[in-house]
């Protein structure tokens, strides 16, 4: 692994200390005066009443929690809901908008997953198909609060808008610092440390670049293509976050994009053919097991589109082991050999803390998952690029930011920021 550069630190840290339940005391060198203590307002909760849906689906209990049933609106992520948001205590639905309309009963007319805030109706109960309830229940919403030190030295709290997924950070004006943003993700009872993000870096180090560099040891026809202008036909391969249209603008914020775009930056002479082939919810084995004639065939899709350059993404491939990735990558690479293309392999992003096995979002430097470990394993020992995508997402949090504040249906699609890291892993490798 490289040694990563000096120099990024923040210049003086702050230091974070709780003394209440939601008092946090802030020190900063240059402060004056030199300490505060601000007072975080809680979690808001908010009040829905008769919130009208039209119909009920079906309860499904095997779907995912956010699929189950219709999502509680304001809870909505991009896709899903966010989990955890919802008061479970409060939910009741009504046949009318008034309190004295019919009350349906949980179990008997509907059922709900009031972890991920989806409701349906239970095809024996009382609700009929195309019939309208009305919802009323009690909610949290995300909030990203900032601490900065302003241009007189004060130490100063900035609330940070409510959203439902990806709250984004107070600004903060020219002249002034950022010192720590304080992460309220939903109902919680109580400020803990693990919800204080002081500013400790304010970039990612990025390690000085070896001689030759990756990409001349690697992937040195692409280079060579890229320094003379020849034709360099470039495939982006993944699942959903390569596919990646519900980012605002897909044609300039997906990962291959600004990938691309920085790599006619640095190359003004090259000519790049980008090929996005991707599959949302599916990994590497999916596309091995379509049969020929379908729509995400790997020998059709992927060895067919007969790239220079394969750029792979596949968080879904996360459960495999090191020795799953030996096994089934070393086809893969093969194969890519076989019809002469080069590979850079991107680590994946963090996911929703749970689904990691975390328990925070901050000194999580490094990745826990098997999956990573066999990817940095499998790149020492042959010759395939690895854009090491999760170190820079280990590293976020040191720079305020709590990873999944990242993620716009909170679980592990990337905003266009998140898919900045990626391009900024690929870019790393170049001289």
């Amino acid at each position: 692994m490289l040694s990563l550069a000096l120099g990024h630190a923040a210049e003086p840290p702050a230091d974070l200390k709780l003394t209440g339940d939601w008092q946090v005391k802030v020190s900063a060198p240059g402060a004056r005066p030199a300490e505060a203590t601000l007072s975080i307002a809680p979690p808001k909760i908010l009040t829905v009443t008769a919130e009208k849906y039209d119909s009920l689906p079906v309860f499904n209990p095997k779907a995912g929690g956010w699929v189950r049933g219709a999502q509680l609106r304001p809870l909505r992520a991009q896709e899903t809901t966010t989990a955890g948001l919802l008061d479970p205590d409060s939910l009741v639905l009504r046949a009318g908008p008034g309190a004295d309309a019919a009350t349906f009963r949980k179990g008997t007319d509907y059922e709900a997953d009031l972890n991920w805030a989806t409701v349906g109706r239970l095809a024996t109960g009382g609700i009929k198909e195309g019939q309208p309830v009305f919802a009323s229940y009690r909610h949290a919403l995300l909030r990203l609060d900032a601490v900065v030190l302003t241009r007189e030295g004060r130490i100063e709290l900035r609330p940070g808008a409510l959203r439902a997924a990806a709250p984004l950070p107070p600004e903060v004006k020219a002249g002034e610092r950022r010192l720590a943003n304080i992460w309220l993700p939903g109902r919680i009872a109580k400020l803990a440390p693990e919800h204080l993000f002081p500013v400790l870096e304010t970039a990612y180090p990025e390690p000085k670049k070896p001689s030759p560099t990756v990409a001349e040891q690697r992937v040195p026809k692409a280079l060579k293509k890229l320094r003379s202008g020849e034709p360099l036909r470039i495939l982006a391969w993944g699942d959903s976050v390569t596919v990646g249209t519900y980012v605002p603008n897909p044609a300039k914020e997906r990962w291959q994009e600004q990938f691309v775009a920085r790599l006619r930056e640095r190359f003004p002479q090259a000519k790049i053919e980008l090929i996005t082939e991707a599959w949302g919810g599916r990994n590497t084995g999916s596309y091995l097991n379509e049969p020929p004639g379908s729509l995400h065939n790997y020998r059709e899709k992927v060895l067919g589109a007969k790239p220079d350059l394969v750029v792979s993404e596949f968080v879904n491939d996360a459960g495999l082991s090191p020795a799953a990735v030996e096994e089934r990558y070393a086809k893969l690479l093969a194969d890519f050999t076989g019809i002469g293309a080069e590979w850079i392999i991107l680590t994946p992003h963090y996911v929703r803390p749970d689904w990691m096995g975390l328990t925070r979002e901050r000194d999580i430097d490094n990745d826990p998952r098997p999956y990573v470990a066999g990817l940095r394993a499998f790149t020492a020992k042959h010759p395939v690029a690895l854009a090491d995508a999760s170190l820079r997402y280990g590293r976020l949090w040191r720079r305020g930011l709590p990873y999944n504040t990242l993620m716009l249906n909170s679980i592990n699609h990337p905003d266009p920021r998140g898919m900045k890291i990626f391009a900024d892993a690929l870019m790393e490798l170049f001289p």
